[in-house]
């Protein structure tokens, strides 16, 4: 959530940031919520002065009516009784303009950093940078959802009898796959520092305001409604709001977190070839990192979970691109934000499988997650994750990308944590 000192000290920088992100009526919106402020602090400002009044009154009541100046003390009641019933409808207007404020900035995204790209869309975002292997495949090459079938290893079928389309069942070497990178990926976020959280996959809607999840994602979440209870879209929610209402020192930055999580998210509206296979699921599985840092120091901070991601994709000998959103095409909450994609071979397509964003003080302000340094006030943090990674379209990409007339080949680094070298 943007700040009011954010808004009103640099009103027309945010105004330009919101219309790179494509948000209507930027302008209009922005000048609503410094209404309600100045409202806020206007009738504030006559609150103050009256209770003051009040006090100041009061104490003379007792005064008066020891000199005997009883008239005078009962005009002075008069007055108190007359001031606490304005006080009254002034307290309950200031407190209405302060929530119609809070529940319009709920609305407003956060502003690009200026590094952000103008663009509408993906096809307006930026490739930053190309790596990996190049693949050589059989001219008979099949997408993954037919070697899945051909090795016995996930059962797209059984997921629609058990729960419905977007819950695959994974069998025998497909599960051990997959519970091999999971355990791979959690290694090397330890390996770089990274305390392992295993938090809860249900929370509560304090949670999904605090990262920005509600109420901008509501209709993509799954909601528990008698308990009022979502299942959360990635491990970022639980997780980030382990520092919701906490104040923390300084020495303590940056903190750094990591978490295995499944994942649920509805993906209304995906149809066609997104959604074939392992492409777009409403559960999965993700390792998540988490960063809580000093704002002069979060662009570093970002620098290395960047690192850390190419590196995991460099290990997986996947080929994969980097891309620098643009306005349009960022998150909601994000200031801003690096796509990982890795190139499927038999699909002839690039497949998301990380975003890692740094969301400035929005998060933090919404979270009230701030850092004490020495004897100075408090200041918010920042906040940063990414997926580290994201498994769905990794396995795709792994089982394609890596498909041989023996079977398929697993890379060097996941035999360690599979125990085998090839599914045939």
């Amino acid at each position: 959530m943007l700040t009011i000192k954010q808004i009103t000290e640099n009103t027309d920088a945010v105004i330009r940031g919101l219309e790179k992100k494509h948000f209507k009526n930027a302008k209009e919106t922005i000048d609503q919520v410094i209404a309600f402020n100045d409202k806020r602090r206007s009738t504030q400002s006559v609150l103050d002065n009256n209770l003051s009044e009040v006090n100041s009154i009061s104490k003379s009541v007792g005064q008066l009516m020891k000199e005997g100046k009883k008239e005078e003390a009962e005009v002075a009641k008069s007055r108190v009784a007359e001031l606490k019933e304005t006080n009254k409808t002034l307290q309950a207007e200031m407190d209405q303009a302060a929530e119609d404020m809070q529940n319009l900035l709920y609305t407003i995204p956060n502003v690009p950093y200026d590094e952000v790209p103008e663009g509408v869309g993906a096809e307006d975002n930026v490739v930053e940078k190309m790596g990996g292997m190049e693949t050589e495949l059989p001219k008979d090459a099949l997408p993954h959802w037919e070697l899945t079938k051909k090795y016995d290893l996930i059962d797209f079928d059984l997921g629609v009898k058990i729960t419905g389309a977007g819950f695959p069942v994974y069998k025998g070497k497909g599960a051990q796959l997959q519970r091999a990178l999971i355990n791979f990926f959690l290694d090397e976020a330890r390996k770089s520092g990274y305390l392992e959280i295993m938090p809860p996959t249900v929370v509560n809607a304090a949670s999904g305001y605090g990262t920005g999840q509600l109420p901008d994602k509501e209709g993509q979440m799954y909601h528990c409604e008698v308990d009022d209870l979502y299942l959360i879209p990635t491990a970022e929610v639980p997780v980030t709001n382990i520092y919701r209402d906490v104040i923390l020192e300084e020495k303590q930055l940056p903190i750094k977190n990591c978490a295995y999580t499944q994942c649920f998210r509805r993906e209304a509206g995906s149809y066609g070839k997104d959604v074939r296979g392992l492409n777009r699921l409403h559960e999965f599985s993700k390792v998540e990192l988490v960063r809580i840092d000093k704002p002069e120091h979060s662009k570093q901070s970002h620098k290395e979970m960047l690192d850390h991601v190419e590196g995991l994709l460099q290990k997986l000998e996947l080929p994969y691109r980097i891309l620098r959103l643009c306005g349009g095409d960022m998150s909601f909450t994000a200031a801003l934000c690096f796509d990982f994609e890795v190139y499927s071979e038999a699909q002839k397509r690039w497949l998301e499988v990380s975003s890692v964003s740094n969301f400035d003080t929005y998060q933090a302000n919404r979270l009230k997650c701030r850092y004490r340094s020495g004897e100075k006030k408090t200041e918010l943090c920042h906040t940063l994750n990414g997926s580290a990674l994201a498994l769905p379209r990794i396995v795709a990409a792994l089982l394609e990308n890596n498909q041989t007339p023996e079977g398929i080949r697993i890379p060097k680094a996941l035999v360690p944590y599979t125990g085998f070298e090839m599914i045939d």
